[in-house]
């Protein structure tokens, strides 16, 4: 397991950002200063029958190469947004994300308008994680090299699976060949870090299929690997067609075999397996995401995009004439964070969102990054006594120091990923009847 520098063991007296790049999150208590951006761009060809994310179908024959009004007014109210709201960081940002949607369906002059607003705000820092959700068919090399000139230097592939009946039935707007064509055109562009996501628990995939599929992630050779289990939301086309664990979904067995199969394909591949659903090359851990699972504040713009400041967790409407209207309510307002109206996250909340989410990473939870945020360590023991059964199950593990003293614990690989709701919700009853 890794080991926290004697240094930062202190807490939130040392300093998250240093001029040799980021202390290990692992170690360190969530930032309540912005680290980062997310700006949601939600326009795609057609909406995914899974899909549940606030999108704008504009239809499978727009052309990618051509204006699209409505992307270019859209943008122009990102920048509305970013100017509205005010800088709440001390350093420039580390990561921006732009996801969808399907982000690569924006033209790479509009995007050089949102980082430029970005960085007239907030600053990006040397070196930030520039991160750019695509689907295939939306790209080109050249495309990518126009991007890659204005700083983006990390794609994240919506590729989902490698047969063409799977795509089909999922409602995706693309082909195994294009996902192919897609493939040749990131490494004729040389992106030099790149993330492919697959998804399991598709209709009809069978064990077959999907070591296939996992076979051909790793043949494209990307830095990261997404591998999401699909999940069937009210309200979607896929919750009228179907239940879950009932063919033609994978039962609940099947479902985890995949998880596994994944899990040890990958591995042996030389990815780590840093989060339930990702894996990296050593080095190529997601910042972004990273982020989010350390717990740490950012800005979110856009329709349906969530942002975390000053405590407080804030959502914009998911429809695009409502998410318009309380834009110019909001730029009438005063100048304060959006969501400034709401009650801040209490020490027990924010407490507990850092056992959920950091149980999700490899590196586990550190036991001194909860006695930071609670400010004291009452919870500690009816949280390690709820541990021990979930470490003698071998779905947890503890480290403990040289005299004995529990420093963090974690999930296991697969199994404790597998069943991290079991472990967490453990944890949490003991935490509340403690």
């Amino acid at each position: 397991m890794h080991a926290c520098p004697r240094s930062v063991r202190i807490g939130s007296a040392v300093q998250r950002l240093t001029h040799g790049g980021w202390v290990p999150s692992f170690c360190l208590p969530p930032s309540a200063d912005p680290v980062g951006a997310y700006i949601h761009l939600p326009f795609c060809k057609r909406k995914c029958l899974y899909c549940d994310f606030p999108v704008i179908a504009l239809g499978r024959a727009v052309d990618v190469a051509a204006p699209v009004p409505a992307i270019e007014a859209y943008v122009g109210s990102l920048e509305r947004e970013i100017a509205a709201t005010p800088a709440q960081n001390p350093h420039p940002l580390q990561s921006v994300y732009f996801g969808g949607g399907t982000p690569s369906l924006t033209p790479p002059p509009l995007v050089e308008r949102l980082l430029h607003a970005l960085e007239r705000a907030y600053g990006i820092a040397p070196g930030a994680e520039v991160s750019f959700e695509a689907d295939p068919g939306t790209f080109d090399a050249g495309r990518l090299r126009s991007l890659q000139a204005l700083g983006v230097n990390r794609l994240s592939v919506g590729v989902q699976a490698f047969q063409d009946d799977l795509l089909h039935r999922c409602g995706r707007s693309h082909s195994v060949a294009e996902v192919h064509a897609a493939i040749e055109a990131i490494h004729a562009a040389g992106v030099p870090a790149w993330s492919l996501d697959l998804m399991s628990g598709l209709p009809g995939l069978d064990p077959g299929a999907w070591a296939a599929s996992l076979e051909a992630a790793v043949a494209a050779a990307p830095t990261h690997v997404s591998v999401y289990d699909l999940q069937v939301e009210a309200g979607t086309p896929f919750a009228a067609m179907y239940r879950p664990g009932q063919e033609p979904l994978p039962s609940d067995d099947a479902a985890a075999a995949m998880f596994g199969q994944a899990s040890e394909c990958l591995r042996g591949a030389g990815y780590e397996h840093y989060e339930i659903s990702n894996y990296a090359l050593p080095g190529s851990r997601s910042r972004h995401n990273t982020m989010y699972w350390s717990g740490s504040s950012f800005y979110g713009f856009g329709m349906g995009a969530a942002s975390y400041l000053q405590g407080r967790r804030f959502s914009r409407p998911k429809s695009l004439p409502a998410y318009l209207r309380w834009l110019e309510a909001y730029r009438e307002g005063p100048r304060e964070s959006p969501g400034a109206e709401l009650p801040p996250e209490s020490r027990r909340d924010v407490l507990l969102d850092a056992i959920m989410l950091r149980s999700r990473l490899r590196d586990g939870v550190w036991l001194t990054v909860l006695e930071d945020i609670a400010g004291d360590k009452r919870h500690e023991p009816a949280l390690l006594s709820a541990l021990e059964p979930h470490v003698a199950a071998g779905l947890a593990w503890l480290e403990r120091d040289g005299e004995g003293a529990a420093t963090h614990f974690g999930l296991t690989d697969p199994e404790g990923f597998l069943l991290s709701n079991d472990v967490v919700s453990d944890i949490f009853l003991a935490l509340d009847e403690s």
